[in-house]
């Protein structure tokens, strides 16, 4: 299959195919006339990395997958290295997580301030109207 092929079943434009292979993460054959030539291999590479990026993974996270595939591994993450980046993956997941609860806690703290003050009365920098 050509290039416009591949694109539009692996649901990709033709750009972001020529960009995975100046990345090395694709790597089309060349007919006579030049044109970039893919197989149904090309695809199932296309789609793993599509999959692996909607979870957020980099494009650059993804190579030890394609290169799991590349080595005829019915699965891109069939690999020592592919587990490896899910578990760093998983790490950097977990310590988001964390700041967010840490971040959450936060602002809750400042809610609970916020309405412990409202319900006694105006603060100095919340006046109704008429008081003065």
């Amino acid at each position: 299959m050509h290039i416009g092929e591949l694109a539009e079943r692996a649901g990709v434009s033709t750009r972001t195919l020529r960009y995975y292979e100046s990345l090395g993460l694709v790597t089309a054959h060349r007919a006579v006339n030049g044109y970039r030539v893919y197989g149904d291999d090309h695809l199932r590479l296309v789609q793993q990395i599509r999959a692996l990026q909607e979870c957020g993974f980099e494009l650059e996270e993804t190579r030890p997958f394609v290169e799991c595939l590349r080595a005829g591994n019915p699965t891109g993450d069939s690999c020592a290295a592919s587990l490896d980046v899910y578990r760093r993956k998983l790490a950097e997941l977990d310590a988001l997580i964390g700041e967010l609860r840490a971040v959450r806690d936060q602002v809750n703290a400042q809610l609970v301030q916020a309405e412990t003050r409202s319900s006694s009365g105006p603060g100095p920098y919340c006046r109704s109207k008429g008081r003065q």
